[in-house]
């Protein structure tokens, strides 16, 4: 009677078959895990341009002062990484402005975000008109007490 002899063990070409499907899910998962920290700092550096780009439209608000042209600089210290361009220009009506904030790279000078919109500034006889209208509401309140 011959003896049944089994092998309990893999063969050569199993364990090459399976160190080859490891390094490829292995290559595969570095390859993801670099793509989501790329896109992390993407969404970082555009997060913090968009919050500087709107901190540039509320300044302009704040100040009140609305002059046309073209202005640039740094976003200074910790944003080393960025650059920022305001421009302002008359639109079509009276008091009514142009505003767009640009913030750029300041490795390769790309744009990271654009920011848009349009501010209103009073001229000097608007504003004038509502001080004496509101005086004139004063004092007629004034005279029917």
């Amino acid at each position: 009677m011959k003896a049944l002899h089994f092998n309990a063990g893999f063969s050569l070409i199993e364990v090459m078959v399976a160190i080859l499907i490891l390094g490829i899910a292995l290559a595969a998962l570095a390859r993801g895990i670099t793509t989501a920290l790329a896109s992390s700092k993407d969404s970082e550096m555009q997060t913090t341009a968009a919050l500087f780009a709107a901190g540039k439209i509320e300044e302009l608000r704040a100040l009140d002062e609305l002059k046309e042209g073209e202005s640039d600089g740094d976003c200074g210290p910790g944003l080393e990484l960025y650059r920022w361009k305001e421009t302002i220009s008359a639109a079509d009506t009276e008091g009514l402005y142009d505003v767009d904030v640009v913030i750029e790279d300041t490795h390769d000078g790309g744009q990271i975000y654009e920011l848009k919109t349009m501010l209103f500034k009073a001229s000097d006889s608007t504003v004038e008109n509502q001080n004496q209208n509101q005086n004139n509401n004063q004092k007629r309140r004034h005279r029917e007490r």
